[in-house]
């Protein structure tokens, strides 16, 4: 399916949106829930699968489109946003977590992009949305979130979402990287993707980094980022008050100070 083409701009900082600009009969895709605001002479039109257009296989197809997905954690469905007057039209896509919007050009990656399973936002219609897994038993039992990826396909403009800062660094053949397999982000087929022992119980036990880490190796690009939303979250769950954690650790009072200043529950 031919790619539209379609200008954007990037806003904000820590939660930063994506406003599309279409022209008459151009649209994008976008994850369910994405949408920031629109329009009105966008219309939505929510599809099984990826809405990138390539499934023709009939019902067969459409089912293996969404099957993909699903795989990913993503929606069953994804949504379809055109413009159906003749005047230029805008439509936006706000980040769901603090981070970093970043736009790929698939037509200078070659054509397809491997990005982490919760990484896609959107994108220009007839970027095509798949699955690729890794090829490695030791990434399918230890990679964590580098097991199952999300393939982006096409030659036109998709939007990928990452948690922190984002570093995008080019490694040359041969050269490699040891990374904490939840901060990659995406990376170019080239890539080799492995996942290496640390080799120390020790350290794995009290280092906080746990057993094992993703190894890559060039040629090709890759995308890291600093907070991985795991991480995140997993810090909010900890200091959650129903997991036993505290919302002002830091008060000399400690646990006093939330009977003082009236936040505990009895």
């Amino acid at each position: 399916m031919a790619m539209d083409v379609v200008d954007y701009e990037i806003k904000g900082s820590e939660m930063q949106f994506v406003e599309v600009e279409l022209d008459p009969g151009e649209a994008a895709i976008g994850e369910a829930g994405s949408m920031f605001f629109m329009d009105p002479g966008i219309s939505m039109d929510a599809v099984f699968g990826d809405g990138s257009g390539g499934n023709q296989g009939g019902l067969f197809g459409k089912l293996l489109g969404a099957g993909k997905r699903l795989l990913t954690g993503e929606s069953l469905f994804t949504t379809i946003y055109s413009n159906q007057v003749s005047t230029k039209q805008r439509v936006a896509f706000g980040a769901p977590y603090p981070g970093k919007i970043v736009p790929m050009q698939l037509a200078q990656l070659g054509g397809t992009l491997l990005c982490q399973k919760d990484a896609f936002l959107c994108a220009a219609r007839g970027v095509s949305l798949g699955i690729a897994f890794q090829q490695k038993l030791g990434v399918g039992f230890f990679g964590g979130e580098g097991f199952i990826m999300q393939k982006l396909e096409g030659d036109g403009l998709a939007f990928v979402h990452a948690c922190g800062t984002v570093v995008k660094r080019e490694l040359v053949s041969g050269q490699s990287l040891m990374v904490d397999t939840g901060c990659v982000v995406a990376l170019t087929p080239s890539v080799n993707f492995e996942i290496q022992y640390v080799g120390k119980i020790k350290t794995a036990l009290f280092g906080g980094e746990g057993l094992f880490f993703a190894t890559l190796r060039g040629p090709g690009k890759i995308w890291l980022q600093s907070l991985p939303f795991s991480r995140l979250a997993g810090r909010m769950l900890a200091s959650a008050p129903q997991r036993g954690g505290h919302r002002d650790e830091g008060s000399v009072l400690g646990g006093l100070g939330n009977i003082l200043g009236g936040d505990r529950d009895f």
